[in-house]
């Protein structure tokens, strides 16, 4: 099948969507498509697979800042390079966010699947609830990756959804020399905790860092990642044992992760799916992190993670202490952890998609 793959979000800049269409195309490529991914970039494509659609603009949505791409000459770039390609199949990630992938829908030029992300109403849905419903119904397959996002969808669009899951590519974070740390000791010797995520509200970023404070000496944390709040934390913590890394490539994702001895996910809400957790089990990662649903559903609490209430420092100070400190309880974790994530690869969700792509096209 030659399959066209769409991204509403900047293909270059970091994000759970665009990590997913990424890596799902090329998992796709490696059972034997011919995939294009469409999407704004905000420099080179990180992908020879890639056509960019131009720039994008930083949007508040759900908490969170996006980059989309709504303005007039990203809109005709995608309409060229839809009627260019002649795709068999076109996959719409975000289906109704404005920019490519909307666009996409208006102009349909080939079978439509259409994957829902977001837990929760966009106020898209609240503001034009019959417009974007009949615009959802040029779909001709449509799946969520959560049961959130499905009722939001559902309760907004209406409609029938197949559920799929976020997926990793489980070779790209195990195995290989650790560039960062010494074993599981960390640069310095001490254990170390990594936060990955943007510095706003409701990743809970303030909640690890009072925690933090609350840990023994000789415990180190990597805070990768920047955000509105960035500054202000920094001011008030500055903590010699604390390291900011700013923004991260992949590849330094994939290291820090390995050469973490805990990785840490304090969000408070706002998560449809816990990709981050998923790809730190890969990576052989015990993982501590707020129990709320996104989460619970790819882990298991005392199994493959430990999970904490959402908003307290103290439960997850515990909770860090304690998984630093017993080794054989890291152990548990971490092999319950590689057990858990082979449910998710990237190659079984690959074929998933396969047989929705062919639904598609058989009508």
């Amino acid at each position: 099948m030659r399959i066209g793959i769409v991204s509403p979000y900047s293909l270059t800049l970091p994000g759970g969507v665009q990590g997913q269409i990424l890596g799902l195309a090329r998992a796709l490529r490696a059972i034997g498509h011919d995939v294009r991914v469409l999407g704004p970039c905000d420099g080179p494509p990180p992908d020879a697979g890639v056509t960019p659609l131009g720039v994008s603009l930083p949007t508040a949505t759900n908490g969170s800042v996006a980059p989309i791409a709504p303005d007039v000459s990203a809109q005709l770039r995608t309409i060229r390079a839809l009627r260019d390609e002649d795709f068999d199949v076109v996959h719409l990630h975000e289906p109704l966010c404005p920019g490519p992938t909307q666009t996409a829908l208006l102009f349909k030029t080939a079978p439509l699947v259409g994957t829902f992300h977001a837990a929760g109403s966009g106020l898209a849905y609240k503001w034009f609830k019959p417009a974007v419903r009949r615009l959802a119904r040029r779909l001709d397959v449509r799946c969520a990756v959560s049961v959130e996002a499905m009722a939001a969808a559902a309760e907004a669009l209406g409609g029938t959804y197949e559920m799929v899951f976020n997926a990793v590519d489980i070779a790209e974070f195990a195995g290989g020399e650790r560039r960062f740390g010494s074993g599981r000791a960390g640069a310095g010797g001490g254990r170390t905790i990594l936060f990955l995520g943007r510095h706003e509200p409701r990743k809970g970023l303030d909640v690890l860092l009072d925690a933090f404070d609350r840990m023994p000496e000789g415990t180190r944390l990597w805070v990768a990642g920047e955000g509105p709040d960035t500054a202000t934390l920094r001011a008030r913590h500055t903590c010699e044992r604390i390291e900011w890394l700013g923004r991260i490539s992949d590849a330094d994702k994939v290291e820090r992760l390995r050469g973490a001895d805990v990785f840490c996910a304090p969000s408070l809400y706002g998560e449809s799916f816990g990709i981050v957790l998923l790809e730190a089990m890969a990576a052989g990662t015990p993982v501590v992190a707020s129990d709320i649903s996104g989460y619970a559903k790819v882990t298991r609490d005392g199994a493959d993670a430990v999970l904490v209430p959402p908003g307290d420092a103290s439960a997850l100070a515990i909770a860090l202490g304690a998984v630093l400190t017993d080794a054989h309880h890291r152990d548990r974790l971490v092999a319950s952890g590689t057990a858990r994530v082979a449910d998710f690869s990237m190659v079984a969700l690959a074929k998933l998609y396969e047989g929705f792509y062919r639904d598609a096209m058989s009508g």
